[in-house]
Formats: C-alpha cells, structure tokens, sequence
C-alpha cells in the first residue's frame, strides 16, 4: 500500500521539474498554500449543508409546491407478500414469464394478479412529483447561488481573462480566502450529494450518480492539494453555468407550465454546448495543454471530461431533434382533426420532458 501512495503522489505527475511536495509544506511567514488537511473541514459543512437543504426542502421548497398545486400523489401499495419482496428486492423487480409462471403456482395466484403486484410495488418506490419538485429546487437554489459567487469572484480574477496566470510562479501561488470558499464549498456539496444518496428514494442511477459524485469529488480534492485551484476555478465555474437551467426547466416541468419548460430547455442545451464544446476545449483544454507544464495525470482526466461532455451533447441534441420533428409533423397535417393534433402535441411535450428527467 505504501509503495502504491508513493507512486500515485509521484511529484512528476503532479508538479513541475524540480518541484517536491515539500517545498509546498513551509511556506513564508504570511503565505497559506493547499494542503490537504484543509479538505476535511468540507466534512462537518457537507452535514451542515444536508441539514440545509431538508429544512430548504420542508419549509420553503414545500410551501412553493403547495402554492403551485403540486400535491404528493398516493400511489396504491402492494399487499404484504414476504415471497413477493424477496422476489423483488433480491433477484428482480420485473419478473419474465418463467417467473411469473413459477410465483403464479406457488402462490396459487392468477398470473395477472403477480403482474398487478409488481407493478403496485415498482410504483410505490418511484418518488412522488412533489418530492422531485423540492429536489429540484433545492439543487436549483444552490447552483444559481455557487454559479453567482463564482463568476463574481472570477470576474475580478487575472486568470480569467489570461489563462497564462494560471500557471505565473506555479506552484508557489497564494492561497485566497475566495479560493478556498469556493473550493470548500463546491467539495462539501458533493459530498452532501453523496451522503442523501443514501436516504432518497433509491432510482435507478443510483450506482452512476454515486459513481459521478465520487469522482467530482476525487477531481475537486486532487486539483486542491497541488495548488491547481485557478484553471480548478474555472472548470467549476464553467459546469455550474448551465446546471441550474436544466433545474429550471424540471421545475417548469413539474408545475406543468409546458412552454416554459420548452424555453429553458432550449437555453440550457445551447449554454451547454457552447461551454462544453466550445469555452472548454478552447480555453480550458488549451491552457492546461498549451501554456502549462506536461501535467499528465490532469490533462488525462480533463480529456475524458470532454469526452463526456461530447457523449452527453449528443444525447441532448438528440432529444430536440427528435422534438423539433415531431413538431414539424403536426405543423405540415392538416388531415388530423383538432382534437388529435393536441392530443400528440401533449404526447410529444411529455415523452421530450421525460427524457430530460432521466
């Protein structure tokens, strides 16, 4: 285990030529760096921001749902069958015929009563539209908050407008209390994101989004300990800018306010594709590639960031390409009779809104 930390905190991978951690340990008098025993105070603030958001979501994020009719649905629950949830919770919540078949005759029940079971005990995990509304709005809040302290901070920042500062005395750059603020505070987020993963209603992203968390969080730490906070700064920054659109539109979703939900949904597909595709690759990518030193290990994951960011732009583009054709059908018939044009129009509306949600 030793030999394996040794290598992975190898300073060739993280710091420039002739550049040891150690040099980063005794700073002058006056003068704060990174060190990783600041990233355990996002800790007791990820609880903090947990306890934050239940209070947000009952007493603000209800009340608002409240006020727009959102009301809990009450989904019919399945009958008690000690069987039945084994079958369920252990080998599969959506049984083939053979299962069906084999549950049917050791139960001495119709086939189409396991069928209705099932279906009853998937439906009483899904969460209701009320507590994906306060979710929403509570993920919502935050973003646009951390989004506004970011781009407050930055626009005061030399290495905002000249990547080059990012990498001036590199590693020896001063630790800001605005940089630590925003660092500790995007870290312990996450973290929080982690620990409700846990006492939500389970989805099934489950796995992928813990997967997702875990490394935003690996990202965020890394980028912290060697002192890569400014071009770190700035890759936040650009990912928190069209995450509190996509919230927005769940919202308008949620509350049924269709062409609102349309509208946000199309600005936050061109803001993410422009700073996926466009501000990362040519300012992020550029500088960490171009103006830094060989930075091996970061330039790595920043690369497979953009992939994502490439998988992810297709997918979006799909969904609104594939509603802009269904638009066009109703538009071009004129044979359909009225009643039938809103009826697919609906169809159309929901079948885009929820694949947004996935």
């Amino acid at each position: 285990m030793a030999a394996l930390s040794a290598w992975f905190w190898n300073e060739r991978f993280w710091l420039p030529h002739n550049v040891t951690w150690a040099d980063l340990a005794d700073p002058a008098p006056g003068v704060e760096y990174p060190k990783a025993g600041h990233l355990l105070s996002a800790l007791p603030l990820a609880l903090g921001i947990f306890a934050v958001r239940i209070f947000f979501e009952r007493y603000i994020a209800g009340p608002c749902a409240s006020i727009l009719q959102i009301q809990m649905e009450l989904s019919r629950r399945a009958q008690p069958n000690a069987v039945l949830e084994k079958v369920f919770t252990s080998i599969t919540k959506s049984p083939d015929s053979k299962h069906l078949e084999g549950l049917s005759k050791q139960l001495d029940w119709d086939v189409r009563k396991v069928q209705r079971w099932f279906r009853h005990r998937r439906n009483q995990d899904k969460p209701s539209t009320r507590t994906k509304f306060c979710e929403s709005m509570w993920r919502f809040t935050f973003y646009l908050c951390i989004f506004i302290y970011g781009i407050r901070f930055l626009w005061q920042s030399l290495w905002m407008w000249d990547t080059r500062q990012c990498w001036y005395n590199y590693p020896y750059q001063v630790l800001t209390s605005g940089l630590y603020y925003y660092y500790i505070t995007e870290l312990a987020f996450y973290w929080s994101l982690m620990f409700s993963q846990f006492t939500d209603i389970k989805r099934k992203d489950f796995l992928i989004m813990f997967v997702h968390h875990l490394a935003t969080v690996s990202l965020i730490s890394f980028s912290y300990v060697n002192n890569m906070l400014r071009v770190g700064s700035l890759v936040m920054c650009i990912h928190d800018s069209s995450d509190f659109l996509l919230e927005a539109a769940k919202l308008a979703n949620y509350a049924r306010y269709q062409r609102l939900c349309d509208f946000l949904f199309v600005v936050f597909s061109m803001i993410f594709f422009g700073t996926r595709l466009i501000i990362f690759p040519f300012w992020i990518l550029n500088t960490t590639l171009f103006e830094s030193w060989e930075i091996i290990l970061f330039n790595f994951l920043l690369l497979v960031l953009q992939v994502l960011h490439m998988l992810w732009s297709y997918l979006i583009a799909r969904i609104a390409f594939k509603a802009i054709m269904r638009g066009k059908v109703l538009v071009s018939s004129e044979s359909g009779e009225k009643s039938a044009q809103i009826k697919h129009r609906l169809q159309a509306k929901t079948a885009l809104n929820c694949r947004i949600l996935l």
